[in-house]
């Protein structure tokens, strides 16, 4: 890595050198480039991104199932899912496998539920305690 380097450093300090020895003017400097964005993060996957798909389909979940069953915290998943999706997603193609995570746990119940149940309400009890677990085992294992 450091021979490209010092040819090209060599190269550009040759080259004005040369000139004056010739009696010519050395050429003008370049016109400094505008500066350029910050390239976009590439879509690495994290070490947590299994658990963080599993949670995303956990929320979607709750988000139908709470809301069927008019739950007081009902509006509270689709506003977590967001914050979820703005400190993670990262890339374009992260956001999309998050939201696709939580559109498969939401269309899984909506596609089988019309009217909230006992079942109902056991899943979403169910799904409360695995998040809970699934969170914490998160913020444990990688929350530093």
């Amino acid at each position: 890595m450091r021979l490209p380097v010092i040819l090209c450093l060599a190269a550009a300090l040759a080259g004005p050198a040369q000139a004056q020895q010739r009696g010519t003017r050395p050429p003008p400097a370049p016109a400094k480039e505008a500066p350029k964005e910050a390239a976009p993060p590439a879509d690495v996957p994290a070490p947590y991104d299994r658990d963080l798909l599993r949670m995303s389909e956990i929320i979607g979940a709750l988000a139908f199932l709470r809301g069927l069953c008019a739950a007081p915290d009902a509006a509270e998943w689709p506003a977590r899912m967001k914050a979820l999706i703005e400190s993670e997603g990262v890339t374009p193609a992260r956001r999309d496998r998050l939201a696709g995570a939580y559109n498969r746990g939401y269309r899984g119940y909506a596609l089988t539920y019309r009217v909230c149940t006992p079942a109902a309400h056991e899943a979403a009890a169910r799904y409360v305690a695995e998040g809970d677990r699934l969170s914490h085992a998160l913020a444990g294992r990688f929350g530093g």
